[in-house]
């Protein structure tokens, strides 16, 4: 797992709380909105987003930046693709 800090994103999306599947529907909703290059943070405090979500980076032909862990919650870092 690539961890990572100090990662300024375009848009942010805050789903801690929120059951699967929603971290990868909320995931794929927001990176429609986004160009190229930019950067989505998504906040969740769903562990089997720490497998899904490079999955599904690499599934999809986006960047999977890394990811922030706090007590609370992971914020997870994807820049988008060219596809």
């Amino acid at each position: 797992m690539k961890f990572i800090e100090n990662v300024k994103p375009d848009v942010t999306t805050d789903i801690v709380y929120m059951m699967c599947p929603m971290h990868l529907l909320k995931l794929e909703e927001q990176m429609k909105e986004l160009g190229a290059g930019q950067i989505l943070e998504i906040m969740t405090d769903y562990d089997g987003a720490l497998e899904d979500i490079p999955a599904w980076c690499n599934k999809t032909g986006n960047e999977f930046l890394g990811v922030e862990e706090t007590l609370e919650f992971f914020k997870f870092y994807i820049r988008k693709g060219t596809k």
